[in-house]
């Protein structure tokens, strides 16, 4: 059986999280990852991230960004990265939702996107193509995140 709904996440303190349902109504729902500060950091707040997945999960399927260190990114922030992705993908787990991983460079060329993120802006532009009456909810530029998670979760949709 086809998931009703589909869960698009990009991973790390400043990224968002998407619910694409598709049944019994079309709809599309996008947040900001929700993060809390721990010694002067931003960290995601695994807590509230298990709730609001365990809230979404009623038969989704989460698509997850399956990301990889940057070329050029300092070893402290790429451990932050990789430990911000890992945690996300536990919290999928511990909300029972079933998922997959998808690298950025499959589902952005399915789209046909640039890859890079000073490319991010093409991803706000596409989404709002494909979604116009949804594009206030990544009107800003600082959304293109949010724009990203629902790709990813239309991407997943694709896939079933």
């Amino acid at each position: 059986m086809s998931p009703s709904a589909y869960i698009g996440i990009d991973p790390g303190a400043g990224g968002a999280i998407a619910l694409m349902t598709m049944a019994p109504k079309y709809d599309i729902a996008v947040l900001d990852m929700p993060v809390h500060e721990i010694n002067g950091k931003r960290r995601i707040d695994l807590h509230a991230l298990v709730r609001l997945l365990r809230e979404w999960r009623e038969g989704a399927h989460a698509i997850v960004e399956n990301v990889g260190a940057m070329p050029g990114q300092a070893p402290n922030a790429m451990f932050s990265f990789g430990f911000a992705a890992g945690a996300v993908q536990t919290a999928v787990v511990a909300a029972e939702i079933p998922f997959t991983l998808v690298t950025p460079q499959t589902w952005k060329k399915s789209y046909g996107l640039p890859g890079g993120r000073e490319n991010k802006d093409v991803s706000r532009q596409k989404a709002s193509m494909m979604f116009p009456s949804h594009a206030h909810l990544w009107a800003r530029k600082k959304d293109n995140d949010r724009a990203e998670a629902v790709l990813l979760a239309h991407y997943g949709s694709k896939l079933a």
